[in-house]
Order: structure tokens, then sequence, then C-alpha cells
């Protein structure tokens, strides 16, 4: 009897928290050009990546999300000004928690995407699926019944 492995069939369940002004308009425009994507991500607008509280991801990842990505405007873009850089700083430091507490880097992703690039962002997404699906199920952090 062949053995059957837990990952068969298995689609990585992806959370992007994105910056309404600038990635949610890519997303946007990469919906509206018809690019196509992996329907694996499930998104969460807000008004700015600096609005993002780390324990938005770490949540994410409890809940049973298997990757999270952050993406907001590029740098010196930002219409709060400085919001994506107070964003930078806030990941590269869950990055180095979640490392420090054993969860892959590829789990988690931070990226720059303003409203004229839905190519660029049907790619970041296609990117992050294929790191996710790679490592499997997320079993660090989530929740068990």
């Amino acid at each position: 009897m062949a053995e059957v492995n837990a990952t068969d069939g298995w689609e990585p369940k992806i959370i992007a928290i994105v910056c309404n002004w600038c990635t949610y308009a890519g997303a946007d425009l990469a919906g509206i050009s018809r690019i196509q994507y992996p329907p694996n991500v499930r998104i969460v607008r807000l008004p700015c990546t600096g609005r993002i509280n780390p324990f938005y991801v770490m949540k994410a990842l409890q809940e049973g999300a298997d990757g999270v990505l952050v993406s907001g405007c590029h740098p010196g873009e930002c219409h709060y000004l400085t919001g994506n850089y107070h964003a930078r700083r806030k990941f590269a430091m869950l990055k180095r928690y979640l490392s420090y507490v054993g969860m892959e880097p590829d789990r988690t992703n931070f990226t720059w995407c303003s409203a004229s690039e839905g190519e660029r962002f049907a790619k970041v997404i296609k990117g992050v699926t294929e790191k996710v699906r790679a490592l499997g199920p997320a079993k660090k952090l989530v929740k068990t019944l």
C-alpha cells in the first residue's frame, strides 16, 4: 500500500496585509488587467502598513495561515509620509523574533508595490505562494484544539 503524504492536494493559505493606497490599488490593477496569480491569498486592507501591529502577523499564523505578506508603498512614497519606514522596522524585528522561536523565514514576507504595479503584485503573490508551498503546512505557533 502506498503511503499517503499529508500535503497531497494541500494549498497554502496566505494572508496579505496591504496598504490601501499603493499595494491594494496594485492588486486591483492586476484584477482589472486580468493578470493571473494564485488564488491562495486573502487580502486585508489597512490605511497604511505603518499601522500594522506585529501581533496581527502572529495572530494570522496562530489561526492557521501558512504564510503572511506585508506590502506597502515604496520608500518615500507613503501617503502618510513615514508609515512604510515604521512598518519596515517593525517587520525586521518581527522576522528576527519569528526566527528565534523557530518559524521558517519564508513564511513571512515584506515588499513594496505601487498602484501602477499590477504585474509586480501578481509576481510577488506567485513568489510567496511558491515559497510557502515548498515549506508545507505551518506547524509552529498554530493553535490546536
